[in-house]
Order: structure tokens, then sequence, then C-alpha cells
């Protein structure tokens, strides 16, 4: 949980955040559509990465970028909500396997790009202090 002073951080990094992935998905077809879907994925495992990214190279350290970049900014940018609501509307036409499907591969892609991101920014973190790789 973060304090209560670093609030109009998340907030800022919270606008910011939402303004880019309102930029990225107009590069997607808009509504109910295949393209909104998979630019929805995408928008989420490119944030998942970059937060890793970010929890790995600042751990514990930092707790006012964490909050502008981490809870705001990709918080922001991601959308698990707008995620599940997509599927919810998908699935009421019928394609519940499709779904389950994109369900699937959509949590895969952020897990692994959290996972990559995480290692990424905890290796430059160790190399930082000179430490060497685990």
């Amino acid at each position: 949980m973060i304090p209560w002073k670093l609030l109009p951080l998340v907030v800022a990094g919270g606008v910011v955040g939402v303004a880019l992935r309102q930029a990225m998905m107009l590069t997607f077809e808009g509504g109910l559509s295949f393209g909104a879907l998979v630019g929805t994925i995408l928008v989420n495992a490119l944030g998942s990465g970059v937060l890793g990214f970010v929890a790995g190279r600042l751990g514990d350290r930092s707790p006012a970028r964490r909050s502008f970049l981490g809870t705001g900014l990709l918080g922001g940018f991601t959308t698990y909500s707008g995620f599940a609501v997509l599927i919810a509307e998908f699935t009421s036409y019928g394609l519940v396997v499709l779904m389950v499907l994109f369900a699937g591969v959509a949590l895969l892609a952020a897990g692994v790009a959290a996972i990559l991101g995480l290692q990424a920014g905890s290796a430059l973190a160790r190399r930082a202090r000179g430490e060497e790789a685990a």
C-alpha cells in the first residue's frame, strides 16, 4: 500500500498511462472487434513486461518513482477490466471456446512478459550495484 502523500504521483501517472493506452488502441479497430481484443491483449502484455522491469529495477527503493511508474502510469496503461468486458461480450455471442483460448493466451503473454521484465530489471539493478548475476 502506498502512503497518502504519494497519491498525487499515482494520479498523474494514471492520467499519462490511460492517455498512452487510448493512443495505442486507436491503431486497432474499436468496439467489439477482433482488433480491439488483440490490442487489449498487447497493451496488457506490454504493460506487464514494463511493470516487471520497473519492479525488478527499483525493488523497494524509490517509492515515489514506483508509485508514479508502477501504480499510476502502468496501472492506467493496462486494463484488466476492459479485457474482461471484451471477453464477456464475445462470450455472449456464443464464442465461449474461442474466448477461453484468448483469455489463456492473454494471461500467458502477460505473465511471461512480467517474468522477463522482472528478470531484466533485476539484472540491471544488480549490475548497477556491482553485483554478479545470480
